[in-house]
């Protein structure tokens, strides 16, 4: 009887380092270069720039803090939304 010829282990794990591979370029690559985006645009607000929260609201910036920014909505109302929470700038200033 010939001896059974052993498969080498590295050759069992190729499927799996191909499916991290395309996982890695088609989730992790693009999500943080998004959130890597959303800093740098976090970081360029100024005050008076328009802005939408993810919660949906508009509003204009009339102070930055170090966490938070205070956002006018409305003649005389005023909320503070965590930093975070800008979901995109409509415009500057």
């Amino acid at each position: 009887m010939p001896a059974a010829q052993g498969v080498n282990p590295i050759v069992n794990f190729i499927p799996f380092i191909l499916i991290f591979i395309i996982f890695y370029f088609l989730l992790i690559k693009p999500q943080k270069q998004r959130e890597k985006e959303h800093q740098k645009m976090l970081s360029n607000i100024t005050k008076n720039d328009e802005v939408i929260t993810s919660g949906g609201i508009h509003g204009t910036v009339v102070n930055i803090k170090d966490k938070t920014f205070i956002i006018r909505v409305d003649e005389d109302v005023k909320i503070e939304v965590e930093k975070g929470c800008i979901a995109q700038v409509i415009s500057k200033g």
